[in-house]
């Protein structure tokens, strides 16, 4: 059955703005700050890699897909084949992707609070558990990476917006101590958009389709 359009998209995600004095020394060292965490987090979805000599003598090195990767694959495959989507591996891409969105938050200096492994803290994103059977075609895993090519050209825009605003928020937040409110939502629609472009391509729990918008 699809969901009417009026309904909310499977994917949602806010951010509180600080509406506060925020710290410029973390500010001006969050580049630096911020290494540990992203060291979890890399580790958490890394791709992994083997090394091994062929006949030839020679040393070949080959990569896996990683976390995301074989979840996706995996995925597609249940959903594909058995018509299911275990909900365990659910609950686990929906902690992961708290987690990084957490860690990018913190980076796009929209808290001072260091990224917390559980605790949501400013970030609010929810995802809407399928019901397989009823509201998903097993097969538009297939098509869904190309249907959404549009979607890819536009992100590549607004991530190079992403890094103009980061700059010049980052120059904000030293002179003035306050985080420029256009800016902070224009990271949240960015965020919003990458978001369920991410449920609907990777994530495969809705076969609704991402609107084009920051909202």
């Amino acid at each position: 059955m699809a969901m009417p359009q009026s309904a909310p998209y499977p994917a949602r995600l806010e951010i509180d703005y600080p509406d506060r004095q925020l710290d410029r020394v973390s500010s001006f060292f969050r580049f630096i700050w911020i290494i540990p965490i992203a060291l979890v987090l890399a580790a958490l979805s890394s791709t992994g890699s083997w090394s091994y000599v062929n006949e030839a003598g020679e040393t070949v090195t080959q990569s896996g897909g990683g976390i995301a990767g074989g979840l996706f694959l995996a995925t597609a495959m249940m959903i594909i084949v058995r018509q299911k989507y275990p909900r365990w591996w659910f609950d686990f891409a929906l902690e992961l992707e708290r987690f990084s969105t957490r860690v990018a938050a913190y980076f796009a200096f929209m808290d001072d609070g260091y990224p917390s492994t559980t605790d949501q803290q400013i970030v609010h994103l929810d995802l809407d558990y399928p019901d397989v059977e009823q509201d998903l075609n097993r097969w538009m895993p297939l098509v869904k990476w190309f249907l959404l090519i549009p979607h890819y050209i536009v992100l590549i825009f607004l991530f190079i917006g992403a890094v103009i605003a980061w700059f010049i928020t980052w120059l904000a937040i030293l002179f003035t101590g306050r985080y420029p409110r256009a800016i902070f939502d224009y990271f949240v629609g960015v965020g919003r958009w990458a978001l369920r472009v991410y449920a609907y391509g990777f994530l495969l729990i809705t076969d609704r389709y991402p609107p084009f918008s920051l909202q």
